[in-house]
């Protein structure tokens, strides 16, 4: 079990990182948004690759920042259950909505998203504008990657839950949760 207490905080380290880099990419996205819309409005000028890449950028943070959404308990849930609820419940509602929900839904997305994604990169799919991006095959990629992130986050919390329920006595359950 040692060994899985350490993968689950190697997983929660990789998208603590990853998370926090990606975060970059709102403020990124903000300045190009700002950018695009002074030069539509005050010099009449369009310019579609950055326009399009506002879209790239939007998609990649909401889809790598998955992970460490789930990491920081980010995620939409229904808390009338969940918020009044002991430690060790939760932990209950973690690992079994990560085992039953969360790691198969991954696993979905990889296999539903496969052909998708290849064949993307088969024919390097770009932008449908003339000046576009020529990188639709590397954005389908990130599907992967949030599947990837978000499943190896639900691995950890699958984890973690079974560490405070068969592991951790009712106390050290507590302390660790505050």
């Amino acid at each position: 079990m040692n060994f899985l207490i350490k993968l689950a905080t190697g997983i929660d380290r990789l998208n603590e990182i990853i998370g926090r880099g990606v975060a970059w990419v709102a403020l990124l996205m903000v300045l190009v948004q700002f950018t695009v819309v002074i030069m539509r409005y005050v010099f009449a000028i369009g310019f579609i690759p950055m326009q399009e890449s506002i879209w790239y950028m939007h998609g990649i943070l909401f889809m790598v920042g998955a992970g460490y959404t789930l990491l920081h308990d980010g995620h939409v849930r229904v808390d009338i259950i969940y918020r009044e609820a002991s430690v060790r419940k939760k932990a209950w509602i973690d690992t079994l909505g990560s085992l039953f929900f969360l790691i198969p839904l991954c696993i979905l997305t990889l296999w539903l998203s496969s052909s998708y994604v290849i064949n993307s990169w088969k024919t390097f799919e770009s932008s449908t504008e003339i000046s576009g991006l020529p990188l639709i095959f590397a954005l389908k990629t990130v599907i992967w990657v949030f599947a990837v992130l978000l499943g190896l986050q639900a691995i950890s919390t699958l984890i973690h839950g079974i560490e405070t329920l068969f592991l951790k006595t009712d106390e050290t359950a507590e302390t660790a949760a505050s």
